[in-house]
């Protein structure tokens, strides 16, 4: 399924998708026209919000079509909201059938995790530098990218896994860096052993020590 923003919502687009069985689900810029199709939601929610104070949020199917740039009826949902700044409608367009989402997990749960995707992206490309792609040769740049890749797949396997039950379980992958892996130590060599001794003043050691068993636990044969 290729999901995607307003900008996405475009006859080429979503014809395309259609004539070759891919699913889509885009946002769509608000009109006259669609505003009006929710108008009774959008009354509903603000007299709920006027009796409790609180957000509210009703959602609405149907069937929709441009007046000259769409070549068929398609899905739209329709999220009439009234937040404490004031009415707040949204609407996106999808080929998936009522049947297979209903209204409120299409838009809760298909089309929000949308958002949550592109903060995992950000991740990686700000705390994990894979906007660094300013050599002068594409392999070269697609290289660094790869390197930017595994360590946010290693980062998180580490959040998810390691640091599962501590404070760091949604912590972003710089907070990990700084806090839990850049560690003052003195190293030591010998004949026989190199020898990494951490500070005993390091603030993050409990937890230090919980991620490595949570790993181990995990990944015995790799400990």
């Amino acid at each position: 399924m290729v999901r995607g923003d307003s900008g996405f919502a475009r006859e080429e687009i979503m014809s395309w998708c259609e004539a070759n069985q891919v699913d889509y689900l885009f946002g769509l810029a608000r009109n006259s026209r669609l505003q009006e199709e929710i108008q009774g939601e959008m009354e509903e929610t603000r007299k709920q919000y006027t009796e409790t104070g609180r957000a509210s949020r009703v959602y609405k199917d149907f069937f929709y079509k441009t007046v000259k740039s769409w070549s068929q009826d398609r899905r739209v949902v329709g999220k009439a909201e009234h937040l404490e700044k004031g009415p707040n409608p949204r609407f996106v367009v999808t080929s998936l059938k009522s049947a297979e989402r209903d209204a409120k997990s299409l838009y809760e749960q298909e089309y929000c995790a949308r958002g949550e995707m592109e903060n995992r992206i950000k991740e990686q490309q700000l705390h994990l530098f894979a906007d660094r792609t300013s050599t002068e040769t594409m392999r070269a740049n697609q290289l660094r990218l790869w390197f930017s890749s595994v360590a946010y797949v290693l980062l998180n396997e580490l959040r998810r896994i390691g640091l599962c039950s501590t404070e760091f379980s949604q912590a972003q992958c710089n907070t990990i860096r700084t806090k839990l892996l850049k560690i003052g130590a003195q190293v030591k060599v010998s004949i026989r052993r190199i020898a990494v001794c951490l500070s005993s003043a390091y603030p993050y050691k409990e937890i230090f020590q919980l991620a490595f068993q949570n790993i181990r636990k995990a990944y015995p044969m790799l400990c």
